[in-house]
């Protein structure tokens, strides 16, 4: 599997601007557990990014979507998901600096540079209870199949991953940001960042 920039753009921006519908339930998912922000973010982010994609020159590379991708993203609406996501993204436009084209390869090492920096930054690890339990194993459903793999399957096998390690979330005691605060109050429910990366592969796939 490999696409161009110009398919990564279109598909990009299709998935982002079907992230919108997903804003209510990321919203009760993270009232649940914290201030309910997550909707908003993911919402104005998604747009935001999506805008910024189509205004870029027909020749702009990989990297060069992926940083405008992380500016838009963290900005449109201020928050700590907003701001780990547009950092990990600025550290996933490093990985593929003058590329044109993006593989299985390019995939990989874009979500492993960008699952380093959130849990650098947000000081998270598995376990914690937050989007790098669904995205990290993820990627290493990506990693475990061949690099002649149809996308299809490709994608169908990590949202089949993310499903379950989204349930699975459910059982875990929140450890980091506000749905910390909770507590033992946290257990019950599924964490509304790994549930945004399912929605976004989702609408990835279409």
């Amino acid at each position: 599997m490999s696409l161009s920039v110009s398919e990564v753009r279109a598909r990009l921006i299709g998935a982002l601007n079907a992230m919108p519908a997903s804003a209510e339930e990321l919203r009760e998912l993270d009232a649940a557990l914290g201030d309910g922000d997550l909707g908003v973010t993911v919402k104005a982010g998604s747009l935001a990014a999506a805008d910024a994609i189509a205004k870029l020159p027909p020749d702009a590379a990989l990297g060069d979507v992926l940083v405008a991708t992380g500016k838009a993203f963290s900005t449109a609406n201020p928050s700590t998901f907003g701001a780990l996501v547009g950092g990990g993204l600025l550290a996933a436009a490093k990985t593929v600096t003058g590329s044109h084209a993006a593989g299985r390869g390019e995939a990989l090492a874009m979500g492993r540079a960008v699952a380093a920096r959130i849990a650098e930054r947000g000081k998270s690890q598995l376990g914690d209870k937050t989007v790098l339990d669904a995205l990290v194993p993820s990627l290493d459903t990506l990693e475990a199949f061949g690099s002649g793999a149809d996308e299809r399957a490709l994608l169908d096998a990590m949202i089949d991953t993310v499903e379950r390690q989204v349930r699975a979330t459910a059982a875990l005691q929140s450890k980091k940001g506000r749905a910390a605060w909770v507590q033992e109050r946290s257990i019950g429910h599924a964490d509304p960042g790994a549930t945004a990366w399912l929605r976004f592969l989702q609408a990835w796939r279409g």
